[in-house]
């Protein structure tokens, strides 16, 4: 079978002048100090990834389930993107912004329905090789020490072993065997033909057996005895292919469905992602004069949210949105390429993502110049009533969609008081209607966690059609958008694109604002910008 650690070469090797001579080589493998490897003790999310694995292990009794942390992924030439592995992964392993690439968990199956858990991963290179000096992807000459398979062990509470051991389990990959699909494609190619292997294998010990069955004892023929012809083995892939997609997608599901109420560790980091993201708005505020005075201002925004996200965390949930005037109309507005007038207003949408990769999402729309104009302020105080409405009905019992219902129906009737709408607010309302969505297309809340749009693969009835409990985090984040060229609004109401986003946190007896910390009113707002 082809090795799990395969990499496609990369177009370097034309410009090398790492030498290759043997004196070079005994030279820099002699005469270095010994490794101190103490061993770190088991980091806190440890024991909450092991009671995740137990939770999705009790749903797969008597398969084995494998969830790689996914590879590198090229952006250019010989250079990468940063890695960031599968939420499914740090997800059941606790490893978050250290985790290793290509690595992959695996979940074996044992006697009683329970499963043991192994990390398997590419341990540092030894000084008795080549790669730690003239390997650019894992040496640590270029990306630093990288840690042995017992300090991972310990830190994360976890058997490792060698990624090279991982053969083993690809080799005797059966029906029993399931994959998240999208996170390591190689690895699930390898997977699919080792299973289909052994499906044909049991394919053809069935016919001997069926032939053998017919044959006169004690005078088997084994030119009656009929093997699968060429074409059989592709046959029984396209028998068993679909099935063994639907098992991972019900294994990707239940792992969404499981990340919709978040335990004790995982609030946690959420309230420190939103503090580092309230840090990260003050920022932006407090550079606002020089943020105005550059060509390409929204750029200056989007670098000074950046910049907290990496003093504080990993790195930005998602692409920063910085829309000025008439780009705050635009939804995923992340060119970020305009300037920052005075006058206009400025919907900046962010999240600093922790190290364990949990991130914020909070939006917030400033007025540039510190003081919101009379038609600004009107349709702000709008999005907010619609956002304080919908937080109003959170509580353990109600449906998530009722979240969105409930900001629509401000929104409704805001836009038929302001004369926008051709009917009434209620008729407006009505399924076959919704001309108030004209102002606001998207919807009102998605789940958060690690993912900014996380559990995002659970069934529609758990998620849109689920029932609130406690622990459900989610954003609400109504908006109203006018678009510069839109005849049916007033001149001045033109170009004006508000959103208000906070994160929340559903409670025993109703909900919590995790970002209510950051100023939202627009009084509170212009007090913030004016210190």
């Amino acid at each position: 079978m082809a090795d799990t650690t395969e990499k496609t070469p990369r177009a370097t090797s034309n410009r090398s002048t790492t030498p290759g001579s043997d004196a070079f080589k005994d030279y820099i493998s002699s005469n270095w100090a010994e490794r101190t490897d103490a061993l770190p003790p088991a980091r806190n999310e440890a024991a909450f990834a092991a009671a995740r694995r137990t939770r999705i292990g009790a749903k797969y009794p008597g398969k084995r389930l494998v969830i790689p942390a996914g590879r590198l992924k090229q952006r250019s030439n010989d250079t990468d993107f940063p890695f960031r592995a599968h939420t499914s992964f740090s997800y059941l392993t606790g490893w978050g912004s250290d985790s290793e690439p290509g690595a992959v968990l695996v979940l074996e199956p044992v006697e009683g329905g329970a499963h043991v858990a192994t990390l398997y991963f590419r341990e540092r290179a030894g000084r008795d090789s080549d790669e730690f000096y003239a390997n650019p992807e894992i040496g640590e000459f270029w990306i630093g020490p990288r840690p042995s398979l017992a300090q991972v062990a310990s830190d994360l509470a976890l058997e490792t072993r060698a990624i090279a051991e991982l053969d083993d389990v690809v080799d005797t990959a059966d029906e029993h065997t399931l994959i998240v699909r999208d996170a390591d494609p190689e690895l699930t190619a390898l997977l699919d033909e080792s299973r289909s292997h052994s499906a044909a294998a049991l394919k053809a010990i069935a016919e001997l057996d069926a032939a053998e069955a017919l044959t006169p004892a004690g005078e088997p023929d084994p030119e009656d005895i009929i093997a699968p012809t060429p074409s059989e083995p592709e046959r029984i892939e396209l028998d068993t292919v679909a099935d063994r997609h639907a098992d991972s997608d019900l294994l990707e599901r239940d792992l969404s469905e499981m990340r919709l109420v978040k335990d004790e560790y995982e609030i946690a980091q959420m309230r420190l992602a939103i503090a580092a993201t309230a840090r990260g708005f003050d920022d932006i505020v407090a550079d606002l004069p020089r943020i105005t005075s550059h060509e390409r201002g929204e750029r200056l925004v989007e670098g000074v949210f950046n910049g907290r996200a990496r003093a504080d965390g990993n790195a930005v949930g998602y692409d920063t949105i910085a829309a000025s005037g008439p780009h705050a109309c635009i939804l995923h507005w992340t060119r970020n390429d305009g300037p920052v007038t005075p006058g206009d207003l400025i919907l900046v949408d962010a999240g600093v993502e922790l190290d364990s990769y949990y991130t914020a999402d909070i939006t917030r729309t400033l007025p540039v110049s510190g003081t919101f104009s009379p038609e600004q302020r009107m349709i702000y105080e709008a999005v907010r009533e619609a956002a304080d409405a919908a937080f109003a009905i959170v509580r353990p019992g109600i449906r998530f969609r009722e979240i969105h219902a409930t900001a629509m129906s401000v929104i409704a009737r805001k836009t038929a008081e302001w004369g926008l709408l051709p009917v009434s607010a209620d008729e407006a309302m009505q399924p076959e209607n919704q001309q108030h969505r004209r102002y606001m297309v998207h919807g009102t809340s998605h789940h958060l966690g690690l993912d900014v749009h996380d559990c995002a693969k659970a069934r529609r009835e758990m998620y849109l059609d689920g029932v609130l409990e406690p622990g459900n985090l989610f954003t609400i984040e109504p908006g109203l958008y006018f678009q510069p060229d839109d005849l049916t609004v007033p001149e001045s109401f033109r170009g004006i694109g508000v959103r208000i986003e906070d994160d929340i946190l559903v409670t025993a007896d109703g909900a919590e604002n995790l970002s209510a910390g950051i100023p939202r009113s627009a009084d509170e707002v212009e007090a913030w910008l004016a210190r």
